[in-house]
């Protein structure tokens, strides 16, 4: 994905908050070089966010009629308006690695066994995976097949098919889990039992 910075001259929070009136989102660009303050249209940007490849694969950003290969590292939102506050961006090339949280797609899941034959529902442990890898292997997603799903098991980290030069970072566990079959609920049945022949008699007695 390509977009369009502007270099930023101005700095400060009065010249922040101008740039935020104007339509505009400061931010900086760090890495590889002296780091740059930056400008963005903010609904462009605002509509680019939206879009999850934007936030895990490397991007291309022409600022000043160049075109840098860069990542977003961080993105601050008003704690209640629709709008982006700031944004970083970090310079990468082919030998920079990088460690980087990335959403797991998942597949399969109503072909499995533990769905299709136990009417089991899948809970989804973990929708995105910590990994450090280069950054041109940077994969924009992780698939996870769960299609070998059975009832009473879950699939852990270690059972996913990596992309070659990827590796997972945990942190606790070293092999956590990604997605389990959980069984269906037996319904439970409640029986209400009629008053006792006795009682009935001493209702009546009281009237």
């Amino acid at each position: 994905m390509k977009f369009t910075a502007f270099e930023r001259k101005l700095q400060g929070t009065g010249a922040s908050r101008r740039l935020r009136l104007s339509g505009k989102v400061p931010g900086i660009v760090f890495g590889a070089g002296e780091p740059t303050n930056i400008e963005l249209d903010h609904n462009a940007l605002f509509h680019a966010l939206k879009k999850e490849a934007f936030h895990s694969t490397i991007l291309e950003m022409e600022l000043n009629g160049k075109v840098d290969q860069v990542l977003l590292r961080d993105v601050q939102y008003h704690p209640y308006k629709p709008q982006v506050l700031h944004v970083d961006f970090q310079r990468v090339d082919d030998t920079t690695k990088i460690t980087k949280k990335i959403p797991l797609h998942f597949k399969g899941e109503a072909d499995s066994v533990a769905v299709k034959n136990d009417k089991c529902t899948v809970d989804h442990v973990i929708t995105e995976l910590n990994i450090t890898c280069l950054a041109r292997q940077l994969p924009e997603f992780i698939e996870v097949d769960l299609s070998g799903l059975t009832l009473g098991h879950s699939l852990h980290v270690n059972d996913l098919t990596l992309p070659a030069g990827v590796k997972v970072v945990v942190h606790g566990k070293p092999n956590p889990a990604v997605a389990t079959a959980v069984a269906p609920k037996a319904e439970e049945i409640v029986v209400v039992a009629a008053p006792a022949a006795d009682d009935k008699k001493g209702k009546k007695g009281k009237k």
